[in-house]
Parts: structure tokens; C-alpha cells; sequence
């Protein structure tokens, strides 16, 4: 490119000429991509290319789909850091490498990694593979494109519009307004930001200056991004007031009402309650009806938390877990989690049709958002986002509701995911922290040498060390995954997630048996 500049007085055609009679060589030779190409030719190989997909979708299919759902195959194969790192060989050097080793590369990816689509994958509030979603996953990324604009993605704008359309119907809205983001932590931060935008509007341009001294209301086993929003908004972590909850961890409207009054005596202007519909560690459902009364009563905005939970409202006989939710203001819903949609598929959705959410994020961008374009411009969605560019979300949802419908996914709530905790309880023999409401499943494992010694003075002290070490042993042993935590006054518990379309009787009996195999030297 250093010969340029001699061209400049000789005109484009001699530019042209001199052009045609580059080629770009490698130091190393050419390779099947990027070796040797005549400037006239595009720089990547397409056939070479489209044959190395098609390798390493084998590989793919092989190690990822088959092994990764086989029961008999371990769930993790784990290592410790360094040698994990060595093993992957994770340094990017000058050169680049051929193809029988990158889809090596592939297989060693494949290998290392946790299997979330395992039957005995109890570890998250997301687990298994629906193939249809699967599929819609793989055109996405192949499609490439961004969730802004009409022009650049006219299929997925109106798409997306008739997903959330239909998402909203399910809450109860016959109109509303919503996008789908990128996570539900991100969905519980537009909530919490259109609802501020709503109560004070001059805060977009003045911002937190022009406002007074603000409070959110939330429970106490409510997902952490409600402090993460309020930091991150400016607000503040310490405005944001825990309401009680019962033992089974729902929060108890009475509290809330008294929660406000304290904030308020102490010069606070309350203007969120975020309610959760399926809590992360207990899996509570707040009781929506009295908290939305007392949202009426003192002009608040309620937002519901669905992220895990919202996926009941296609259950007729389960969705009176969210009764009342049709009188909230806006609701957060994660398909990728209870629906198997995958990662990440998060939609917050509104009740209002004053367009809030486009008023509160836009920055009216000239170069995307023109008001002169030859179509209709509300199809340019893209100023409802604090993102610029955004991933295309619907199509995996879609897909699979296209495939299986709305009865199918209602008999996949109703079949697989709520009887799969009622068989746990039937054959438990471990000690329940409480009897589930949802299909969080939580226990404690007492081991031989703790059993009949409640009353020990170091009783929780030693029952707390019991679950990191069984979850130790069973990652080391790659024979399933499970989590667990400490919560309020309670010492780690187990809580397993019984949400997977492959799991079956068997493995959850394995899964408790299991359990004593590790714990019984404990």
C-alpha cells in the first residue's frame, strides 16, 4: 500500500491495472482461507469456509447434542485452572492454523465445558435443549444482523412485535408496549428506569440533581440486579428498602405497607415496588393481588419480577401463582429459563401505550433513525433501547412456539416441570428447608455423624461445611451438578432445579442416592 502515492496523478484505470496484479502471500504459504488471492478475488474462501462449518457442525452435533445429553457420559469433565488452560492451549499467536486442528480445537471446547443439556444438570435456573429453539439460535448468528431498524431487520421487527404481543396477552394486557433485552437483570433496570422517568421526566435532562431523595421496595429474597439497578441508575443501594418475607419466602404485604411509611418518614419519595414471581433460591411467588392494591393506594409503580416464574401463565391449572399480575405496570419474563428457549432471551413488558419507553431511552440518532424514510418509522424500534445495536431475541421463541404451540408448551409446564418436584417430595428422605411451591427443590444432607444432634452447640457449623464438599466431589466426579447457598439465618442448603425435558424418575432418584454416596464419610 506504500505504492499508492504515485497514483494519484495517473488516474483510476492505472490505478485499477496496478490493483489487479496484487496478491496477498502468507510468510507461512497459503492456507485454505487466507493464502494466496488475487486482489480481484474476495479475500475468504466461501467453499473452504462453508466445508469447515459443515465439519464442525459434526463435531458439534457429536460431542454437544449427543454425549452432552447422554446420561451416561459425565456432565463436566473438570479441571483445575492451569491445566485447563494448558490443555486448551488458549495463547493467540501471529500465525493462524489449519483446519483438522481448529476443529480439534472445537472438540476440546466441547469437552471441557459443562453440560448444561445433561439430564442430571440441576445446577441453574436454566437447563436442557428444546431443537427447535436450538435451531432458531443457529440462524440467528448466521443471519447477523441488528434489532434496530426496519431496513436492516425487517423480518425480526415484526417478529418480535408479534412475540411480545403475544407475551403481553398472556400477562393479561390487550395493548402494551416492550422489547426484548439482554438478560433479565437488564430488563429489571428498564423497569426500574422508565418507572423514574414516568414519576420525574425532567431527570433525563437534568439529571439526578433535579430529583429528590428516592426509594425502591423490594423483598428480601429478590434477585440482586434490583441493588445493581439502583446503583447503577444513581439512586442508590441504601434506598433500596427489603420488605419481610414468610418462610416459604414470600413477601409479606403488610411489611411493605409499613416499609413505605418508614421511607417516607425518613424524607424518601417511594416510587418502585418490584414484586418476584418465582424467587431465585426458594422459587416464592409474591402474593400480587395486595401488593398491586397497595401500588393503587400510593401511585407506585409495580413492576413483577417474572424472570424465572412467568412461563406458568401458559399453565391453566398454575398461572394462579401470578394472580393479580395484569395489574402491574410493567413485567420482566425470561424464556430462556423455564421455556428452554436458550440463552439469552429476556423480554420486559408494559402495560403503557404512551410509548414511556421510547420517550425515556431515545437519543433520536439521524443516521439510523431518519423520519423521512420511504416506510412507516414506527417500525424502528431501536430508540426503545439504551443499546444501539441488539441481538436478535425473538426468532428461537418463535420458532419453538411455531413448532409446539401454545398447548405444547402449557403441557410442558404442566406434564414435566411442576410433577418432576412432586416425585422428589414423594421419594425425599432428606431434610426439605420447605415444601416446594415452584420447582426449586431445597434440602439439607445430613450426614451419619450429625443425625440426632440438632441440639449441638456446633450443629450448624459443621451441617454448613457439608454441601461445598459434596459439591466438590461430584464436579471432581463429573456425575451431576447441583448448587447451593446460605440464606438469612440458614447454613448451605442444597436447592436443585427440576426444570430439564430429559430428565427422568431415574435420574432424580440417582440424584439423591448420589448425594449420600458423597456425603456418607461426612
Amino acid at each position: 500500500m506504500s505504492h499508492l502515492p504515485r497514483f494519484w496523478n495517473l488516474g483510476w484505470s492505472s490505478f485499477l491495472d496496478w490493483w489487479s496484479n496484487q496478491s496477498v502471500v502468507s510468510e507461512q504459504g497459503p492456507s485454505p482461507l487466507y493464502g494466496q488471492q488475487d486482489m480481484n478475488e474476495p479475500l475468504l474462501d466461501n467453499s473452504e469456509g462453508q466445508l469447515f462449518l459443515t465439519e464442525a457442525f459434526k463435531v458439534i452435533i457429536e460431542e454437544v447434542l449427543c454425549k452432552g445429553t447422554d446420561v451416561k457420559e459425565k456432565v463436566c469433565e473438570w479441571r483445575e485452572p492451569e491445566e485447563l488452560a494448558a490443555l486448551l492451549d488458549l495463547e493467540l499467536r501471529e500465525n493462524g492454523e489449519p483446519q483438522h486442528q481448529l476443529l480439534q480445537r472445537i472438540r476440546d471446547v466441547a469437552k471441557y465445558s459443562v453440560k448444561t443439556n445433561h439430564p442430571r444438570f440441576f445446577n441453574q435456573l436454566f437447563a436442557g435443549v428444546d431443537y427447535h429453539a436450538l435451531t432458531g439460535r443457529f440462524l440467528t448468528e448466521a443471519l447477523n444482523t441488528s434489532q434496530y431498524t426496519y431496513e436492516v431487520a425487517p423480518v425480526f421487527v415484526l417478529m418480535e412485535d408479534e412475540v411480545l404481543s403475544k407475551l403481553r396477552s398472556l400477562v393479561g394486557w390487550a395493548e402494551g408496549d416492550g422489547i426484548f433485552c439482554p438478560g433479565g437483570t437488564m430488563s429489571n433496570m428498564y423497569a426500574m428506569n422508565v418507572a423514574r422517568y414516568r414519576a420525574f421526566p425532567e431527570v433525563k435532562l437534568k439529571g439526578m440533581w433535579s430529583l429528590p431523595r428516592l426509594a425502591v421496595f423490594t423483598s428480601q429474597q429478590s434477585h440482586y440486579s434490583v441493588m445493581k439497578a439502583a446503583a447503577f441508575q444513581g439512586i442508590g443501594t441504601e434506598n433500596v428498602f427489603k420488605v419481610k418475607v414468610d418462610d416459604r419466602g414470600c413477601m409479606i404485604p403488610e411489611d411493605l405497607g409499613e416499609t413505605i411509611e418508614l421511607a417516607k418518614s425518613q424524607g424518601a419519595v417511594p416510587f418502585f415496588v418490584h414484586a418476584t414471581s418465582g424467587t431465585t433460591v426458594q422459587g416464592a411467588f409474591d402474593p400480587l393481588e395486595p401488593i398491586a392494591d397497595i401500588c393503587d393506594r400510593q401511585g407506585l409503580w409495580m413492576h413483577v419480577d417474572a424472570a424465572w416464574g412467568g412461563s406458568v401463565l401458559f399453565s391453566k391449572e398454575h398461572k394462579h401463582l401470578m394472580r393479580g399480575v395484569e395489574r402491574a405496570d410493567s413485567v420482566t419474563w425470561n424464556p430462556h429459563k423455564m421455556m428452554l428457549t436458550g440463552l439469552q432471551c429476556s423480554a420486559i413488558l408494559l402495560k403503557d401505550t404512551t410509548h414511556l419507553l421510547k420517550h425515556c431511552h431515545s437519543a433520536d440518532a439521524k443516521y439510523l433513525f431518519q423520519q423521512d424514510k420511504f416506510y412507516d418509522t414506527s417500525l424502528d424500534t431501536g430508540d426503545k433501547s439504551i443499546q444501539c445495536g441488539r441481538k436478535v431475541d425473538c426468532l428461537k421463541l418463535w420458532l419453538m412456539w411455531k413448532a409446539v404451540g401454545s398447548k405444547g408448551l402449557e403441557e410442558r409446564v404442566d406434564r414435566k416441570t411442576f410433577s418432576s418436584p412432586i416425585y422428589l417430595t414423594y421419594v425425599f428422605r432428606f431434610c426439605s428447608v420447605e415444601q416446594p411451591l415452584f420447582v426449586n427443590v431445597c434440602f439439607w444432607f445430613i450426614p451419619p455423624s450429625l443425625r440426632g444432634k440438632e441440639n449441638s452447640p456446633d450443629y450448624n457449623d459443621r451441617l454448613s461445611k457439608v454441601a461445598p464438599v459434596i459439591k466438590e466431589r461430584m464436579m471432581k466426579q463429573g456425575t451431576m451438578m447441583l448448587g447451593y447457598q446460605p440464606q438469612g439465618g440458614r447454613v448451605n442448603f442444597f436447592r436443585m432445579i427440576v426444570i430439564s425435558p430429559q430428565l427422568s424418575h431415574q435420574d432424580m432418584t440417582f440424584c439423591l442416592n448420589e448425594i449420600e454416596r458423597l456425603g456418607n464419610d461426612l
